[in-house]
């Protein structure tokens, strides 16, 4: 059997941003499957001791900055530091994604999230726009009236609150985690040990 990866990440994350490109080229060359959960990090961090990036000290913000400024560069992804909608309110486009996974499959579940982050940190757009969520939809191919009006239905609040509390049981503390196995790789600068994990399955 291919190895499998479940992906927790949040779709105001610039680290998942920055990692989608890599992640979905990771998948490609190894023959991997990935199951995307776009969770509720908020529920996330204060069962495991994180700050939301408002209540960090004013060090810890400056210094994402300039990790972000440096991993831009590296990359060459034309990511904004101080994008205009960041957070965005992820209710609504996190439903969509879940609804693609549980419904269509994961990949299409994947491009979405991954265009959401793109229109988020590159186009300066906000995916918690109705009209503007309809245009992401619609760009990976699905349909944007039929996928958000399922999606508005109360059970993949709950979806959502469940994965959640799977990403905690399997010691999720941070965005974006990549679980094999139940082996954590956190963060987008650890994609390359995720790769040589997977080639071992």
């Amino acid at each position: 059997m291919p190895a499998h990866v479940d992906y927790f990440l949040s779709l105001n994350s610039p680290w998942a941003h920055f990692g989608a490109a890599r992640l979905e080229a990771i998948v490609a060359r190894t023959g991997a499957t990935l199951r995307p959960y776009p969770v509720d990090f908020g529920t996330i961090f204060a069962a495991s001791g994180g700050l939301p990036l408002p209540r960090r000290s004013p060090q810890r913000q400056a210094y994402r900055s300039m990790e972000m400024a440096r991993w831009r560069a590296h990359l060459g992804i034309p990511l904004h530091v101080q994008p205009k909608h960041a957070p965005m309110n992820e209710a609504l486009p996190a439903s969509c994604v879940i609804v693609a996974r549980e419904t269509v499959d994961d990949d299409a579940a994947m491009r979405l999230a991954h265009r959401v982050l793109r229109a988020l940190w590159e186009d300066e757009l906000d995916p918690a726009d109705d009209a503007t969520l309809e245009v992401l939809i619609a760009d990976v191919g699905l349909d944007p009236q039929a996928l958000m009006a399922v999606a508005r239905e109360p059970r993949w609040m709950e979806q959502r609150v469940a994965d959640s509390a799977m990403a905690l049981a399997v010691g999720v503390f941070g965005a974006p985690s990549y679980v094999v196995n139940q082996e954590i790789f956190w963060g987008q600068d650890r994609l390359d040990f995720l790769e040589r994990r997977l080639a071992q399955e």
